[in-house]
């Protein structure tokens, strides 16, 4: 079974510790499982941040928030079920002046087809009755009648347990943990999921197979991936704890299948997540040979300058390990550092070609985006060419009567994102040193005021609430429009 829905769409406010301003801030994940007398079910997980709630005191020795939960399943436009009800988080004790995270777990049991959640959260305790609303679209799949797999749970806490609760399933107390990244602190993967139907098998056995797949390459990370054998069952619930303290960081796809006696694939299931991992970041160099092809193509007198060239594609951990290498001044070092980043990069079966091509961006920018204190690969334009590529189109507007030089770059897609665009600007009108002014790409500078910032010039500041108050248009303005456009 393919992964149904891996999605934290997360609704995130901005809060203080001012109960004027305080909102709610919320997490949601959708799974689907299946209960052999009652069928498949969507499980809705919701993480609430217990900081962000209006708390009252609860007698003189703790703090309590209340919830109003609206939750409405529909299936073409019509409403198949729905539930509204009243949450009281746990009791956080005055004396411990902690207040934690809490959870929440609804179950709906669905025929196969396709459905939209839509969802309404609102703090009682909230002075400004702000609400979170947001839907969402899912499918109940109709496999559930041979052997299958449910989704991926990632456990934030997992015990076994016979005390019931919403918490309890298959044996097991289970707290979902709502995110798909995973910092170098975090050592240890707790995943539950479960098989069904596996008695259909001609053998007393069942064969699970689990694969970590690097998501940039598809390609096995074969030591993080192992079989094992269970007895059939119609329901076997699965509670496994995976090592991933030397998972280097990177993209990953964590695949579970179901294999038959002659090890051909039954089902599968899969589930992506984000490593991140600064004790495996540090590139050993000590046993890099050299390679006399990849080094001619390195001058000697441009060493450090296409070392340093690394760090607009290099990851924090890796950009911290390059400036190490450079400090020590020694060419050598600096040698086999490019060579292992670019053999840890882009494996070693095209290293050498993929070198050339990066190298050719890095002459590329220098010579078009360079200038008289800043190397190319150094200049925001440089930067964002050499991450993601030359854009799909670009609007360059060096004269304008009531705006800063500006360019507006495009990309129809970056990764698994579309129509991604970057603002730059040259307010010192010198040097054609432009800086990034907003983009909104995920990860990089977004400035909603960046319009006024732009006409600057001709435009009285607004105000935080209203960044844009007083940003009205300009004879020759076009650049809201050439954004808007592409």
């Amino acid at each position: 079974m393919n992964k149904l829905l891996i999605f934290a769409f997360l609704f995130l406010f901005n809060f203080s510790f001012s109960a004027q301003e305080k909102k709610l801030k919320a997490y949601l994940d959708l799974k689907e499982f299946y209960n052999p007398s009652a069928g498949a079910y969507v499980e809705i997980q919701l993480q609430f941040s217990g900081i962000s709630t209006h708390l009252k005191n609860v007698g003189d020795t703790a703090l309590q928030s209340t919830l109003v939960i609206y939750m409405d399943i529909y299936g073409d436009d019509t409403l198949v079920t729905s539930s509204s009800y009243l949450l009281n988080s746990p009791q956080f004790l005055l004396r411990d002046s902690i207040v934690e995270d809490f959870y929440e777990i609804k179950r709906f049991a669905l025929a196969p087809g396709d459905y939209t959640l839509k969802l309404e959260i609102s703090d009682i305790g909230d002075p400004n009755k702000n609400k979170i609303n947001g839907s969402e679209a899912f499918t109940i799949k109709n496999i559930y009648e041979r052997p299958s797999l449910s989704d991926i749970t990632v456990a934030e806490y997992a015990v076994p347990s016979k005390n019931g609760g919403i918490f309890q399933k298959s044996g097991y107390q289970i707290i979902p943990m709502l995110s798909n990244f995973f910092p170098t602190e975090l050592t240890k993967m707790p995943i539950y999921f479960e098989s069904y139907n596996t008695t259909q098998l001609k053998d007393a056995k069942v064969t699970l197979r689990k694969e970590f797949i690097n998501a940039s390459n598809n390609k096995i990370i074969e030591e993080f991936s192992s079989t094992q054998s269970y007895d059939t069952s119609t329901v076997i619930p699965h509670l496994s704890l995976i090592d991933i303290e030397m998972l280097e960081t990177g993209s990953y796809i964590l695949k579970l299948s179901m294999l038959d006696n002659e090890g051909a694939e039954l089902c599968s299931t899969n589930m992506p997540f984000e490593r991140s991992n600064e004790i495996t970041s540090s590139l050993v160099t000590k046993e890099i040979v050299l390679d006399p092809a990849f080094q001619n193509s390195i001058p000697k007198d441009s060493i450090a300058y296409y070392l340093e060239s690394l760090i607009p594609i290099a990851r924090p951990a890796e950009v911290k390990n390059i400036i190490t290498t450079l400090k020590t001044k020694e060419p050598e070092k600096f040698r086999k550092h490019i060579q292992a980043f670019w053999i840890k990069s882009s494996g070693s079966i095209d290293l050498y070609e993929s070198w050339i091509r990066y190298k050719k961006q890095v002459d590329f920018v220098e010579k078009v985006y360079g200038n008289n204190f800043q190397e190319g690969f150094e200049t925001d334009r440089g930067r964002v060419y050499l991450k993601y590529g030359s854009p799909s189109s670009l609007v360059n507007k060096e004269t304008s009567p009531s705006e800063y030089p500006y360019e507006i770059w495009t990309y129809n897609k970056i990764g698994v994102f579309s129509n991604r665009r970057f603002v730059f600007y040259n307010p010192d009108l010198v040097n054609r040193a432009y800086r990034l002014l907003h983009s909104d790409m995920v990860g990089e500078l977004k400035n909603p005021s960046w319009p006024q910032r732009l006409s600057k010039r001709n435009t009285v500041n607004g105000n935080v609430d209203n960044p844009n108050a007083n940003n009205v248009d300009h004879w020759g303005g076009n650049s809201n429009d050439y954004y808007r456009q592409y």
